[in-house]
């Protein structure tokens, strides 16, 4: 009897399907700029210089890490490519770039062409959020090496910004004010920790209603990941903005000390924004200390821009008319032996 690629675990009629059903909806994201089709073996995109004095351009990569556990025993896939997006664009972001196009790389054991299609529409959801085109991709059907019914997910984005319009935070000086925008819940991070205290010490299902959380538990955990693009495009123009951290793995004290001048500290409130209930519950199941909740989890602030202290108002105003939930959060110090202080 003789062998072939698909007894051999890589189906590749599988793999044509996948692409003709996600071809229309990822084209969906093409700016102008984009020069390629679906299928080709690279990703062209016309770079326009003329728009920029010095353009400077701006790479980001990351994953989901473990929250595609939550997908994959939920069965809900729509919404971890959304995840994959922001981790990427929110970080190219903080240093002022435009996102301009993403790639993805989806791996699996067995690739399911349907399974796959709804992560992909939520790759697309996130790049139309973030106002970038998705011109490429991979797809690798990797027998054996995954579990059943799993994949792993990572993104590639690519920005642009003009030299002088860098922020990097070291106009960052005492008096300078924080404005933290809320997170959606847990975003993309301390999944390792929550789903130990969740399952393994509260014993709770993942379709379980839980009161606190007004909805069922999967619901909460697989709230994607906020893009806070349009929330800097905004502001770009109105307020001088001097410095911008995003929130992921190392919570604020390991992520805003990462922008702050050397003589600079953040004294930030802790009561000065509405912690969403996921981390209450976190909390008080694994009975974590908050120095270490605030070590691992953003505790609902996503992102945080660093504004002059006339222009609170003007920036509180333009956020929430944007649609985001902002707050004064706190405000910059001479610094002291410590580079951030939650009080």
């Amino acid at each position: 009897m003789s062998i072939t690629y698909k007894k051999a675990g890589v189906d590749i009629d599988e793999a044509d399907k996948f692409v003709s059903m996600i071809s229309p909806i990822v084209k969906t994201t093409f700016r102008k700029e984009v020069l390629t089709e679906i299928g080709l073996f690279a990703g062209l995109f016309k770079f326009d210089v003329k728009k920029y004095k010095e353009p400077v351009l701006v790479s980001g990569t990351d994953g989901v890490g473990t929250k595609l556990k939550i997908a994959f025993e939920a069965d809900k896939h729509d919404t971890v490519g959304i995840d994959l997006v922001a981790m990427c664009v929110n970080d190219i972001l903080t240093v002022g770039a435009e996102p301009l196009f993403f790639l993805d790389y989806f791996a699996t054991g067995k690739l399911n062409a349907t399974k796959a299609t709804e992560v992909i529409k939520g790759i697309v959801q996130g790049c139309k959020e973030a106002g970038c085109a998705l011109i490429g991709g991979e797809t690798a059907e990797l027998p054996r090496f995954y579990k059943k019914n799993e994949y792993d997910l990572a993104g590639f984005a690519v920005g642009v910004v003009d030299r002088k319009e860098i922020i990097d935070g070291s106009s960052i000086k005492e008096g300078d004010v924080f404005i933290g925008v809320a997170s959606s819940g847990l975003h993309s991070n301390g999944f390792s920790l929550a789903r130990k205290v969740l399952f393994d010490i509260g014993k709770l299902r993942i379709d379980q209603y839980i009161p606190e959380l007004n909805c069922i538990l999967a619901k909460e955990l697989l709230k994607p990941t906020e893009i806070y693009v349009k929330a800097y495009f905004a502001l770009k123009d109105k307020v001088k903005v001097k410095g911008m951290a995003h929130i992921t793995g190392g919570g604020i004290p390991g992520n805003l000390s990462r922008i702050l001048p050397k003589n600079i500290t953040a004294i930030l409130d802790k009561n000065s924004w509405t912690v969403p209930s996921i981390f209450h519950l976190i909390k008080n199941i694994g009975k974590i200390n908050e120095a270490e909740m605030f070590k691992v989890f953003n505790m609902g602030i996503g992102y945080i821009f660093v504004v002059e202290q006339n222009e609170i108002q003007k920036s509180l105003a333009i956020l929430n008319k944007k649609g985001y939930k902002a707050y004064l959060i706190g405000k910059a110090s001479k610094g002291g032996e410590d580079k951030i202080t939650i009080k």
